[in-house]
């Protein structure tokens, strides 16, 4: 009996002194933490390697830049809207205060949607011009980062309509701290992915 206790410890778990430091048990960080680390990481290397492709297909003769739309310039701005009420958001579950939580977490998301809104329209715009996906692969690129972009950003809009569903129907908001804090993340992470796509395509 005893050898099976031995077996089937978990020394992970044990409370107690460690090389000199009080061990308090398993990690805090929760699961969801984990898997939205797990994600980005995932997700950083897929915008790279685009990135990469990107930069190495332009050498080639049959590259026609495409001109950035103005409309690109309204659109960011929206999206660093969206980002900033998230984050006030997350400032705002830190305190006691519920006051003006739900006007920057319905903001943010709106800001969002008004991004993909504006993404849809710029891709409307150019194809009516005739820059369509077929036309050259420098068209082929843009359509394809912008989109695997708004792809990301529907997902994190999924997770922030859960979220709201859950403020709507009475939750505190220290109880939705995780879930505002885990989209402030995840915005800031597509914004910068979106700054240096945007930085890219305008530069070549």
């Amino acid at each position: 009996m005893s050898l099976f206790k031995e077996l089937t410890v978990k020394p992970w778990e044990r409370k107690g002194i460690i090389g000199g430091l009080e061990a308090e048990g398993t990690f805090d960080t929760s699961p969801e933490k984990v898997a939205l680390v797990f994600f980005v990481v995932v997700a950083s290397v897929i915008f790279s390697l685009f990135a990469v492709s990107y930069i190495i297909r332009m050498e080639l003769p049959d590259w026609a830049p495409l001109a950035e739309p103005t409309q690109l310039w309204f659109n960011t701005a929206l999206l660093v809207l969206s980002s900033v009420f998230f984050q006030w958001a997350r400032n705002i579950t830190k305190t006691d205060s519920n006051k003006n939580v739900m006007t920057a977490f319905v903001g943010a998301g709106l800001f969002a949607i008004m991004f993909i809104a504006g993404q849809y329209l710029t891709w409307e715009n150019l194809q009516a011009e005739g820059f369509y996906m077929t036309s050259n692969p420098a068209n082929a690129f843009y359509y394809l980062l912008t989109g695997v972009h708004a792809v990301h950003l529907l997902g994190g809009l999924w997770v922030w309509s859960i979220g709201l569903i859950r403020m709507i129907s009475g939750v505190e908001a220290k109880e939705l701290k995780l879930s505002i804090e885990l989209c402030a993340f995840y915005w800031h992470f597509l914004l910068i992915i979106w700054l240096i796509m945007f930085a890219l395509m305008a530069n070549t």
